[in-house]
């Protein structure tokens, strides 16, 4: 199966034949998203629906993808609300298929928070973004509180891994789309906020990584958590520089600010002077991302957005860097 042109067909056949490893024969097969990871909705005669992970080659590493599973199990288990790895008759929750790791993951229920593209639409907005602060928190405490186990491997959103020479999403600076001024900038905004990272103490742990809206699912009176391909170490900030950064152009973005940050403060500590700086790293972290993705159907629009986003952060930033 090819990661970018292999066809629906083709993959849902993989698919229908990972299945049975969990002892399913699924009435219905449904592609959700293809990007990093072929994501389908699988409906089991008895109606039952799970969530099949078909990950890209290359892209994880099993042990990687064991550790990612792990975590979410310990989440599940200490009453945070993801996803729970599913065994199959052999006890294995990954299993290899056609060069292709899968696993399955039980179905949550909850509504997309919103979509990035498009406009808020929330009933009660600062409530709901005080519950991503305090869900956000939570699963910081939760994690803080597990005994990591040994053979766990994820990545680091680390100052190598924002900033390094090979970050984990590729050399932002070196998007050739950049115009000369705006390479400019953000090798000047790479070079000062490493110097900040360095000089500085973060709070440090594992994160999310990932929680855009599209990542957050509203169920009732709680919030539900998915996609947690990318987590891993990480500043916390970084988390909630994430979760903030998609609602940038809302018109109420500073109450909802206050809101997420006052949400995550009722349960844990939470320090916002140097969030404008990850707010900027953030932003970056997709100029680069873009680059092996550029042939992909909509990213030529999604690059010039990311840069157009990513500019007047970078020159805040550093303008308030050169004052302060």
């Amino acid at each position: 199966m090819p990661d970018k042109t292999g066809t629906t067909l083709v993959t849902t056949e993989l698919a229908s034949k990972a299945l049975k490893h969990w002892g399913i024969n699924a009435e219905t097969i449904t592609l959700l998203a293809q990007r990093e990871n072929f994501v389908y909705k699988a409906t089991a005669r008895s109606g039952e629906h799970y969530a099949l992970r078909i990950h890209r080659a290359g892209y994880q590493s099993a042990i990687a993808i064991q550790s990612e599973l792990q975590w979410m199990g310990y989440l599940k288990s200490q009453e945070i609300n993801v996803p729970l790895p599913c065994q199959t008759a052999a006890a294995e929750t990954l299993i290899e298929i056609e060069g292709h790791y899968i696993d399955l993951l039980s179905w949550l229920d909850g509504r997309q928070f919103g979509v990035s593209t498009e406009p808020l639409q929330l009933d009660n907005r600062q409530a709901a973004f005080f519950k991503v602060g305090r869900t956000m928190a939570q699963l910081h405490n939760v994690s803080d509180q597990w005994t990591i186990p040994g053979n766990f491997k994820r990545n680091a959103w680390n100052i190598e891994g924002l900033l390094g020479e090979n970050p984990l999403w590729d050399r932002f600076w070196d998007n050739p789309a950049l115009s000369a001024n705006q390479r400019e900038l953000f090798i000047t905004t790479r070079t000062r906020a490493r110097k900040l990272l360095e000089e500085n103490l973060f709070d440090y742990g594992l994160i999310h990584a990932d929680m855009v809206r599209e990542n957050i699912l509203i169920s009732g009176n709680s919030l539900q958590l998915i996609d947690f391909d990318d987590s891993g170490f990480g500043y916390r900030l970084f988390d909630v520089a994430t979760a903030l950064f998609r609602n940038l152009k809302e018109p109420d973005i500073d109450d909802l600010q206050n809101a997420l940050i006052d949400g995550y403060r009722s349960l844990r500590p939470l320090d916002t002077a140097w969030l404008p700086l990850f707010m900027v790293l953030r932003s970056l972290t997709y100029i680069g991302w873009i680059i092996n993705r550029i042939d992909e159907p909509g990213a030529v629009e999604r690059q010039q957005r990311y840069i157009a986003e990513a500019t007047p952060l970078a020159e805040c930033f550093l303008r308030n860097e050169l004052n302060s």
